[in-house]
């Protein structure tokens, strides 16, 4: 019994051979399919992680108070409504009059996206985002100082130039030397390095590491453009007063801007937990049509596969006589077609998992975030090549078992 299967096997693997050009063609129908299931579902992970990153960033027990929420809603690509600005007035007032138990604010706002940063005869190209923010902006944040110190309320209360620098600035301005203590130069001021902050990689082209920090009131004082636009940042260190905080801190800034009870908020508040999770809802929905995509091209692979092995069953007519006339069973037929299908449809699994595992990583690499093998995909993958081989397999195998040795045998 078991010599026979081995004959069988061994009879298949040469079919396979001699056909090598249709088994390749077989075998990338099916890969492509299980790329679409492996690499798509790779890719949302990558981009998932990545974002969800850029979020928890925030901190579990933080919400911000912005100019607009997350998911305003826009028409032709204009906001349904346009808020006011969150001025330097509001945000010193909130200070002044929120005094919530357990929390810290910070404060803190863009001056610009594209400053050219000196260091002695040295300079970067003018790409480099400067913020303005008080001692708090980093804790409320989630942002770890890879070397050196955050901020202290001196340095903020007293206006110190000061600065704390992205990681990429080890690449450009200081490759061999060590920035802590070195003074840089941004638009004519001078700031000496105290800090330099951990890689976070960057998030839809939007650079982390390529920015500098300095004192709200130094960079005020440097951007004086109209309308400069802020963020208030609260953290909430007792988890359980994070709603009553979050309540007292509305009431507050509508007071503030002066709205009435029947006025809705002009401005935006959101919270890092509510954000991840509307993360995790998108990325669901996009699962949920990857699996969609790959069922039906993994479908029409099945197909493909099954009228692959009709033709080779009608092109072995002969051969299937002649193996009949020296008396092989029915069973033997139909199981050498099994074996062929299952070894073709395993073979278009592993093409398709290392292209989706390639496409994961490409993903994972654009993203900046960590990559992972998607083990789920993959052995679902696995099943699916096989359960697709048992039934595109059957009816041919099952053809090619009935086929009358005498009429096979005359076939031209």
């Amino acid at each position: 019994m078991v010599s026979l299967f081995r004959v069988n096997v061994q009879i298949a693997l040469n079919s396979i051979k001699t056909q090598l050009l249709r088994t390749i063609l077989t075998v990338v129908i099916i890969g492509i399919g299980i790329w679409a299931l492996v690499g798509i579902l790779s890719a949302v992970k990558a981009m998932e992680n990545s974002i969800s990153g850029s979020f928890a960033s925030m901190g579990s027990n933080t919400f911000n108070i912005q100019r607009y929420d997350f998911n305003v809603q826009r028409r032709g690509g204009e906001r349904e409504k346009v808020n006011p600005i969150i001025s330097y007035q509001n945000i010193r007032e909130f200070v002044d009059i929120y005094e919530y138990p357990t929390t810290q604010t910070s404060l803190s706002f863009r001056g610009t996206r594209s400053a050219e940063v000196k260091f002695e005869s040295e300079k970067t190209d003018p790409e480099v985002q400067i913020y303005g923010i008080n001692e708090f902006y980093l804790e409320n944040t989630g942002t770890e100082i890879e070397t050196g110190r955050n901020f202290t309320i001196f340095d903020v209360q007293n206006n110190n130039k000061v600065c704390i620098i992205g990681s990429d600035f080890l690449k450009s301005l200081f490759v061999n030397d060590n920035p802590i203590g070195k003074t840089l130069s941004i638009r004519g001021v001078k700031f000496k390095v105290v800090g330099v902050l951990e890689s976070k990689g960057s998030t839809f082209g939007n650079n982390q590491d390529l920015k500098v920090l300095i004192p709200i009131q130094v960079a005020r004082s440097i951007f004086t453009e109209p309308n400069i636009n802020y963020t208030i940042s609260i953290m909430v260190k007792e988890t359980e007063l994070l709603n009553a905080a979050q309540d007292e801190a509305i009431v507050t800034f509508r007071n503030i801007r002066g709205l009435s009870p029947i006025e809705k908020n002009d401005f935006g508040m959101e919270r890092s937990d509510d954000l991840i999770n509307r993360v995790a809802s998108i990325t669901g929905y996009l699962e949920v049509a990857a699996w969609i995509i790959s069922i039906i091209t993994i479908l029409g692979s099945s197909i493909a596969l099954m009228n692959i092995m009709l033709v080779s069953v009608t092109e072995r007519t002969r051969e299937i006589g002649v193996r009949k006339a020296l008396g092989a069973k029915n069973s033997t037929i139909s199981t050498q077609f099994f074996i062929e299908t299952i070894v073709i449809g395993q073979i278009g699994s592993i093409l398709g998992i290392i292209l989706g595992i390639l496409t994961g990583m490409t993903f994972a690499s654009f993203f900046n975030s960590e990559f992972s093998l998607p083990w789920v995909p993959m052995i679902w993958a696995t099943i699916i090549t096989f359960i697709v081989a048992i039934i595109a397999g059957f009816y041919p195998a099952m053809k090619a078992s009935k086929l009358d040795p005498i009429e096979s045998l005359r076939y031209e």
